[in-house]
């Protein structure tokens, strides 16, 4: 049975991944922290819960860069997010739809708005970042300062992922999709905030569990000592000393990986 304290430190975890870098999307927010006024290119990518379409929106109505660009396939996140889709607009025919197709007819539907372009082969986040470069380099979108927006429990893996293969001069700007605490409600577990299309506890849980074993730079993480698939990424001991106690605490909460989708 999991107590406030337990969630108080999935709440550690769920702080460090889901990073962001600038306090809103706005000019000004840019303006401020990184002496730029628009960034070259937004991103949102498809592992996010259906509130990314509404920081999509937000990106596109505040300008706050040039080109905008969903990048999704078929991953382990689709299946939920289709069938979240189905629920709540009936009308969309989400079956045989990729996450980047699910999020540019919400885009369309709820706001009227497109994005610039969609890739929809990915299925993980190493080639969520390899295919969006492709994309890139064939639509000849060069940038020196890109907005990823990814789910928060992804958000620092997409970063680190991206950061592999772009130039040290390039500004790497992330705005996970939303930020939300765990806590205990009448008795049950919740989160502080209403978000829509928000994971269940359970689930949400599960991918922050999977997330420091893959960050974590040694012989089975994603890092360059492991698998290769990403940067280095520093994690701080508070956070690894919080893992560490969740697992042993909670075995049962963790997410290893899918070779499903690897690439």
């Amino acid at each position: 049975m999991l107590n406030q304290k337990d969630l108080e430190a999935f709440n550690i975890l769920g702080e460090f991944c889901g990073q962001r870098d600038i306090p809103e999307l706005t000019t000004a927010a840019l303006q401020q922290k990184y002496k730029i006024s628009q960034a070259d290119v937004f991103v949102l990518f498809g592992g996010s819960i259906l509130y990314g379409v509404d920081i999509l929106v937000k990106a596109i109505q505040n300008k706050v860069a040039k080109k905008y660009l969903i990048v999704g396939g078929y991953g382990h996140t689709t299946a939920t997010l289709q069938q979240t889709v189905a629920h709540q607009y009936p009308d969309l025919q989400t079956s045989d739809m990729q996450e980047a197709d699910l999020f540019a007819a919400l885009l369309k539907k709820r706001f009227n708005l497109q994005a610039d372009y969609l890739e929809t082969k990915s299925t993980n986040c190493g080639n969520n970042i390899t295919y969006l470069l492709d994309l890139l380099k064939q639509k000849h979108i060069d940038f020196q300062s890109i907005i990823l927006a990814q789910d928060a429990t992804m958000q620092k893996r997409m970063s680190a992922c991206l950061d592999k293969y772009v130039s040290a001069d390039v500004k790497i700007i992330n705005f996970a999709t939303y930020q939300n605490h765990l806590t205990i409600k009448n008795h049950e577990i919740t989160f502080t905030k209403d978000i829509p299309g928000m994971w269940t506890p359970e689930r949400y849980m599960k991918l922050l569990m999977g997330e420091i074993p893959r960050l974590t730079d040694n012989t089975d993480g994603y890092g360059p000592q492991g698998k290769n698939f990403i940067s280095h990424v520093d994690i701080p001991e508070k956070v690894r000393q919080t893992y560490l106690f969740l697992n042993d605490k909670h075995p049962q909460i963790n997410r290893p990986s899918n070779n499903l989708y690897s690439s």
